[in-house]
Formats: C-alpha cells, structure tokens, sequence
C-alpha cells in the first residue's frame, strides 16, 4: 500500500436526500478512500424546505452502513471548505446535458478560485439519471407516492414536513 489517501467532498443542499445521491456516494467510494458529503447551509438561489440540522441528520442515516463516509453542514465557498478539509476534488453529479453546461460553468470557476482541487463529475445509475429532490418535493406535494425515490425514513420525514 502506497499510502496515498485521496479524500473527496460531494458538496449539496440534499433537499432532502435521494436514492440518486446515495448511489453517487457509493461511486465515489470506488474512487476515493474518504468522502465528505458537505451539506451546505442555504444556496444562494435556493430556499431548503429541511433545516440544516435535519437535512445532516438524514444524510448520516442515509450512509450509516458506509464506511469512509462522513457527513457535514458548511457555510460559504465551497472550495474554500475543500482546501480546510484537504480534499483532493470535488465530487459533483450530472445527470443530463442541462446539468452539464450549469456544473462545467461551476467547475471552471472554482478552478479560477482554487486551482489545486480538481471536480470530478461522476454519472448515476441510468435508474436514477432523472431524479431530483425538487422533483420528488414536487410529486409529494401533489400527493404522489415517492418510495421508489428516497429511502422510508425521507419519505416520512418529507411527508411530515409537507402537512405542517
């Protein structure tokens, strides 16, 4: 064993988590040796349904079984988050060409912000290429059933959040 350890961040809102974002954590294990999957705390367009606290929460049950897998809440540049961890990359997930242009844009001007932390983009399970958190929030709120969509404990969770 060499002893090289590469440490990647999966940075998100997870608004709430889906199986989408489970299966991309578990390709970024096959890459890296440690994954951080970064909450972030408010988007700068978007406006989370979950807190912070409990959007955190959920991703830890999510990927209690997994090791190498941490799970945190971060404010502010993301890339100056990954420098603080000393990750080696960015993980970012593309499901369709829309989701390119928006991440390539991204990930170029993060490499102007930091250029020593690589994005790395990663495709999910053909099964998953269309899911979003938006959409499933969507598809509850007009009561359609999401259990093929999110693990039992989101969908509750999700549930609970829509009738309050």
């Amino acid at each position: 064993m060499s002893g090289l350890h590469r440490k990647g961040i999966y940075p998100g809102t997870f608004d709430p988590v889906t199986y989408g974002h489970i299966d991309l954590i578990r390709r970024a294990l096959r890459v890296f040796d440690e994954v951080i999957v970064a909450v972030a705390d408010s988007g700068s367009e978007k406006k989370p349904l979950f807190s912070i606290q409990a959007r955190v929460g959920l991703l830890k049950k999510a990927t209690a079984g997994l090791k190498g897998v941490s799970v945190e809440s971060f404010e502010g540049l993301v890339v100056e988050y990954a420098r603080k961890k000393k990750a080696d990359a960015m993980i970012r997930g593309v499901r369709m060409i829309s989701d390119f242009e928006y991440e390539f844009q991204m990930a170029l001007t993060n490499r102007k912000l930091a250029g020593d932390i690589e994005t790395i983009f990663l495709m999910p399970h053909e099964s998953y290429a269309y899911l979003s958190s938006r959409l499933i929030k969507e598809i509850a709120r007009l009561g359609g059933n999401i259990s093929s969509f999110a693990p039992p404990f989101v969908v509750k969770a999700l549930t609970r959040k829509l009738k309050s």
